[in-house]
């Protein structure tokens, strides 16, 4: 998996992706979507203005991957916080979680929509400009191209994956990719640790486009 974008003439980028790299991708994207679940929706008959003023939770949540996504405002999370310090923890996270919620779904489902909008690897290329990604086809693969407020989504989406999957390797510096590299092809992470060096590297890229 060596694909990364360049920027686009006028804004935006582009990344050509094979059919493994597109499948690994969605269903990463498709994952993280699950990991920060579906949110608080109104009931039917329920005011929908009202659910804009919906209290959100006031603990951090139990999954260390969650917690890594939602962490607390106040205080950092080696630190013991002071009554004064957890409660303004909680008073920040109960009115700001559930729209951070709202924004990283939307983040993993734009990635979702725009590799399906690739439609099917090696087929026919989609011509409708209302797209949300355009894509040539290549012998295996695809071109993605992304609008620049389409590239920001990505960005968001590719942080987040990294932050969920370096927790469940427990990746606390950047310093030890080298040593996860180099872990053997029979070490269960193996895989894990692939998908997670390849993100860097396409976030990487993707900044590299959206400051060029």
């Amino acid at each position: 998996m060596a694909g990364h974008f360049e920027p686009l003439p006028g804004g935006g980028a582009a990344a050509p992706l094979d059919e493994v790299e597109i499948s690994i991708l969605r269903s990463l994207a498709v994952q993280l979507m699950e990991l920060i679940g579906p949110g608080e929706e109104p009931a039917e008959g329920d005011d929908p203005l009202a659910a804009l003023f919906t209290e959100g939770p006031s603990e951090p949540p139990s999954d260390p991957a969650l917690a890594r996504l939602f962490p607390d405002a106040y205080g950092g999370p080696d630190e013991v916080p002071d009554d004064a310090t957890h409660a303004a923890a909680a008073e920040f996270r109960r009115y700001t979680e559930n729209d951070l919620r709202t924004r990283k779904r939307e983040d993993a489902l734009a990635v979702v929509r725009a590799l399906d909008a690739l439609g099917p690897v090696g087929g026919a290329r989609r011509t409708d400009d209302s797209d949300a990604a355009a894509q040539e086809g290549t012998v295996d693969g695809a071109v993605l191209r992304l609008k620049p407020d389409e590239s920001r989504q990505w960005l968001g989406a590719l942080n987040d994956l990294r932050l969920a999957i370096g927790t469940r390797l427990e990746v606390t510096d950047e310093d030890e990719s080298g040593e996860l590299l180099r872990l053997p092809d029979s070490d269960p992470r193996k895989p894990m640790v692939m998908a997670y060096l390849w993100l860097g590297g396409l976030q990487e890229s993707l900044i590299e486009t959206l400051t060029a």
